[in-house]
């Protein structure tokens, strides 16, 4: 199967080895990864921000930068949230109608096509701790993802999954959120920490980079032992060793 690969900003300018993770993770799928190096953001901070003049010529760029024909995947549930659900708001009764609405059917955050288009949850990942997975907002909520990524971390060799309290409670990013209030943003991060540590986790995992920036920058500041950790590197953590 042939799919195309859309990696968000905060991915391939922060975390590009999670987007080469991504890669081989779709690889040992059994799936032919083409990549645009073309293509840019999917205007999700102007559209948050209130510009939505300038969300829809960086979404107009984004329908024209990927094909109608194939599946687009992407290790980012935040931005998939954003094309599947927001880009009616900007293109419904527009010239680009109709091509939108096929990418938008196309379009799949990485947990949610491994398990429910290729129907596969096993990639020999290995990775020895306690962990437990974080809840983002738009995978919860936009795009309705929930057992999908426990599917796939429960088969992850030397992994110990485990729940933590309230953790469907946004982290505290929140995009633009984290700035304009900074004080609550911290405060809502330093409580998903502390729910993460009484769990006597070691890892934080998401399929959302941007929530585990945010985290780790907690983390960091307060030297805690916990890593974050974004599924896709999980999935490809230890493969040397199986």
């Amino acid at each position: 199967m042939t799919i195309e690969l859309f990696i968000p900003c905060f991915i391939d300018q922060l975390y590009p080895e999670t987007a080469f993770n991504t890669i081989r993770v779709l690889e040992k799928a059994g799936c032919k990864v083409i990549y645009n190096g073309k293509q840019t953001c999917c205007g999700q901070p102007a559209f948050n921000a209130g510009f939505w003049d300038e969300a829809k010529k960086v979404g107009a760029k984004f329908i024209s930068d990927f094909s109608e024909s194939n599946y687009i995947v992407s290790p980012s549930a935040s931005c998939t949230g954003m094309v599947k659900n927001y880009y009616n708001d900007l293109f419904t009764n527009t010239t680009v109608h109709n091509t939108c609405r096929s990418i938008q059917a196309n379009i799949h955050e990485l947990s949610d096509f491994l398990v429910n288009v290729l129907q596969k949850d096993y990639f020999g990942a290995e990775l020895e701790g306690r962990a437990v997975y974080h809840d983002s907002c738009s995978a919860l909520r936009e795009c309705k993802i929930k057992d999908e990524p426990r599917q796939l971390l429960s088969k992850v060799h030397g992994l110990d999954l485990v729940e933590m309290n309230d953790n469907t409670t946004c982290c505290g990013f929140g995009g633009t959120f984290a700035v304009k209030f900074e004080g609550i943003s911290s405060a809502m991060a330093q409580q998903k920490v502390e729910n993460a540590l009484a769990a006597e986790a070691e890892y934080i995992i998401s399929t959302d980079a941007s929530c585990l920036l945010h985290l780790q920058a907690y983390i960091d500041k307060h030297e805690l032992p916990l890593k974050t950790m974004h599924l896709a590197d999980v999935l490809a953590h230890g493969w040397g060793n199986v």
